[in-house]
């Protein structure tokens, strides 16, 4: 399973012209983008090729990009877009354009529906954040290195000073009083 990342940040360092965050964007997103890519062509080395260039475009163009709150779908989209304009220059040569344009850019998803999954978005990430202040200051730690700095229960053991059963202990305990916090209280946003 591949680490979490803080990928609005990652992609915010990487319009500003980090090679490290564009890497860590193209490792953490290449293996996802091409398995999804597989549902629209089984055609490898057409989704290799579609990949490279999203990847040489994006870092060509980074200066232009925009700020997104999900890395993920744009990413998704824009691979999509591509393999669809690909695909669908070899089907005008076989006049297929009509039916392979309703089987495919009718599941791009409306621009009400990603409005709608980013509101959705927001309202769980103050959820979550409201029910980090319902736990005490060492069970807040050992969640943040956990799963905001992604570290193992070795190196949050040493960083608190702490046994790993302990670490284990402050996650489980941390983890029960956040989902009872969810389900028993609504936070507003």
């Amino acid at each position: 399973m591949k680490n979490s990342i803080n990928e609005i940040k990652l992609w915010d360092e990487f319009r500003g012209g980090s090679h490290e965050a564009f890497s860590t964007l193209y490792q953490h997103f290449i293996n996802p983008l091409y398995s999804y890519s597989v549902g629209i062509t089984h055609d490898k080395d057409l989704i290799k090729d579609c990949l490279h260039d999203l990847f040489v475009e994006l870092w060509k163009n980074h200066t232009n990009l925009g700020p997104t709150t999900s890395v993920k779908f744009y990413l998704m989209a824009s691979i999509k877009r591509k393999l669809i304009r690909h695909i669908d220059g070899n089907l005008k040569s076989f006049n297929n354009h009509v039916d392979y344009t309703r089987d495919y850019v009718e599941d791009l998803p409306s621009q009400e529906s990603v409005l709608i999954m980013n509101e959705a978005q927001l309202e769980m990430n103050v959820k979550v954040s409201n029910s980090l202040h319902l736990l005490s200051k060492r069970q807040r730690e050992a969640i943040q290195l956990k799963f905001y700095k992604n570290l193992d229960t070795e190196q949050i053991s040493e960083q608190m000073n702490i046994n790993a059963q302990s670490v284990y202990n402050l996650i489980f305990g941390a983890l029960r009083v956040m989902k009872e916090g969810l389900i028993n209280k609504s936070f507003s946003v």
